[in-house]
């Protein structure tokens, strides 16, 4: 994702409740699930917009969305690996692959 501002890791010296963030989201069977983009060097990250039309603007209309904090999504985003949280990237590229709602069954099952 280039053009993105990585989230501030740092603890601000005044914490006060953090803002909600619009975060891009996938209907699963369950009911959403949270997408994980890649940047441009292939690292995972998830994202973040600090407007719903910055999201539209990035992802295009119609995108599912939710809204969290910063803390809830890198604690969403951590179990899957994913570190990095980038807030309000500019470019994104089209999926290699049509998404569609048949997807989940290609999934391999979750070994015990």
């Amino acid at each position: 994702m280039a053009g993105s501002r990585p989230a501030d890791d740092g603890e601000p010296s005044h914490p006060g409740p953090a803002r909600p963030l619009y975060i891009p989201v996938r209907p699963c069977p369950v009911g959403f699930a949270l997408r994980v983009f890649r940047t441009p060097l292939g690292a995972r990250t998830a994202v973040a917009f600090t407007s719903r039309r910055r999201l539209s603007d990035c992802l295009g209309p119609g995108v599912p969305s939710v809204r969290l904090s910063l803390p809830a999504v890198r604690a969403l985003a951590a179990p899957l690996g994913v570190g990095q949280v980038s807030v309000d990237p500019q470019l994104t590229a089209r999926p290699a692959l049509p998404v569609t709602e048949d997807a989940a069954p290609m999934l391999p099952p979750f070994a015990d």
